[in-house]
């Protein structure tokens, strides 16, 4: 998986590499604050976190990592500021449940003296943390945009699926469609489905009741997919169109693997880059070499070809 770092001003560096070497000589404490499983992607990175947690502690024995999940923003709040008076920790990984809530939490830690990797979700202020990890919406909607000119054109008809009213949601759509604009395709309607997989059922409802021709469905997250393969499934349409979701969700990802028509195609949007957030922090404490910036994670097309580099079946997602 590639990734794009942006490195920070060169004058921090040997002072970072100093800082490191030194402290692998002490236990370090590195809290990991994550949402709950409130639906399948969070799912997924809870259990990339637990996974993650076990392999950096097993090879890394003076490295202690304290995992929680929090239901909502105002728990997880809480949650920092008992890493910080309680457990100490030396260093932070956060997604934040929403930005705006979380970011004076996380500026507190970052007061402590905690060195700060920020994970998907931003925070509302740029600074705070020194490392940031996330996948890349933009390149999501335009990797899925490509591959729908690859197969439809002039006087195929779509439908889209949109997350929430978010910046995400937004980078993704934007590009999707920047990326079809003059391929003679038309966008029917586009409707938020709240990457869920309930409300991704009932708006491809609605609009299998009002557009009798569809080729192909951009449903955007792997959730919001399913709830798309059903309502589909349940209209006896399945043979008229082809969905493409996002993420990377494992009974996507077998469907692809399995050549199914219906789902061709995924597009990375991976969870596990909780567990790449983890080793770059645990990077910043072992390693003589400077870890700071941003890692954008790459949004690659699954297909039959490589969908089993991409399959985790032991994962919740």
């Amino acid at each position: 998986m590639q990734s794009k770092l942006r490195l920070i001003a060169a004058a921090a560096l040997c002072g970072t590499a100093l800082a490191a070497t030194a402290a692998t000589a002490q236990e370090i404490k590195i809290g990991v604050s994550i949402p709950a499983a409130t639906h399948g992607w969070t799912g997924g990175v809870n259990w990339h976190a637990e996974q993650a947690m076990a392999r950096l502690e097993a090879a890394n024995p003076n490295i202690d990592i304290i995992l929680m999940a929090a239901d909502g923003p105002a728990q997880q709040a809480n949650d920092l500021e008992d890493l910080v008076s309680i457990h100490q920790i030396d260093a932070l990984v956060v997604l934040p449940f929403e930005s705006e809530p979380l970011t004076d939490p996380v500026r507190m830690v970052k007061q402590s003296g905690a060195f700060i990797t920020v994970v998907d979700r931003g925070l509302a202020q740029e600074g705070i943390e020194d490392v940031y990890v996330a996948g890349n919406n933009t390149a999501l909607g335009a990797v899925s945009g490509e591959y729908f000119r690859e197969r439809l054109g002039e006087g195929d008809n779509i439908v889209v699926l949109r997350g929430i009213p978010t910046v995400i949601d937004d980078e993704r759509f934007n590009a999707f469609m920047e990326t079809i604009e003059g391929s003679g395709i038309t966008v029917l309607d586009n409707q938020y489905a709240n990457w869920n997989r309930d409300d991704g059922f009932e708006v491809m409802q609605d609009f299998l009741s009002r557009f009798p021709d569809i080729d192909g469905v951009w449903a955007q997250d792997d959730d919001i997919a399913l709830g798309v393969i059903e309502a589909v499934r349940q209209a006896n349409r399945e043979d008229e169109m082809f969905i493409v979701g996002g993420a990377g969700m494992k009974e996507i990802i077998q469907m692809v693997m399995e050549g199914s028509e219906l789902v061709p195609v995924d597009v990375l949007y991976p969870p596990a880059m909780i567990a790449t957030a983890m080793d770059i922090t645990v990077n910043h404490f072992t390693s003589n070499g400077p870890v700071s910036g941003e890692y954008i994670l790459g949004a690659p097309l699954i297909t039959p070809d490589n969908a089993e580099t991409y399959y985790f079946p032991d994962s919740t997602f």
